[in-house]
């Protein structure tokens, strides 16, 4: 019966939990997010409005595909993270940086959204990096 005595083991606070629980929904939400945005940029070059001299130009379907593919990985991030994967955390946080960095250079594109979701991916930095989050996992 002692080898499932489990008073030795550390108590994760529900901040914790909740922290990562957040992040996963956050997350898997800003891949959709991506996902659509890619979408729409590969079958609709014309929806975006393309701005002149941008020094990042970029074409719209090539800005898609980068969007579609991150979007992806995020998602599937995101249900590792609500699975318990202790490289989800790790994962995610770069998956959210990279996230923000792609929308930084696409806010001459969509600049309202951009903004958004780069608040978004900080927002999950942010509750990943929470003291106990690891722990939670």
């Amino acid at each position: 019966m002692a080898q499932y005595d489990m008073t030795d083991a550390p108590r994760v606070s529900g901040w914790a939990i909740g922290g990562i629980t957040f992040a996963g929904t956050m997350l898997t939400m800003i891949g959709v997010f991506q996902t659509i945005d890619g979408l729409v940029a590969i079958f609709n070059d014309n929806f975006f409005v393309v701005t002149q001299n941008y020094t990042f130009d970029l074409d719209v379907t090539a800005w898609g595909w980068v969007h579609l593919i991150l979007g992806i990985v995020m998602i599937l991030t995101g249900f590792s993270l609500f699975s318990g994967k202790t490289w989800a955390a790790v994962v995610a946080i770069a998956l959210a940086t990279l996230s923000a960095i792609a929308n930084f250079f696409f806010i001459p594109y969509y600049p309202f959204w951009s903004i958004l979701v780069i608040a978004l991916d900080v927002w999950v930095i942010w509750a990943l990096t929470r003291p106990d989050a690891v722990r939670a996992v």
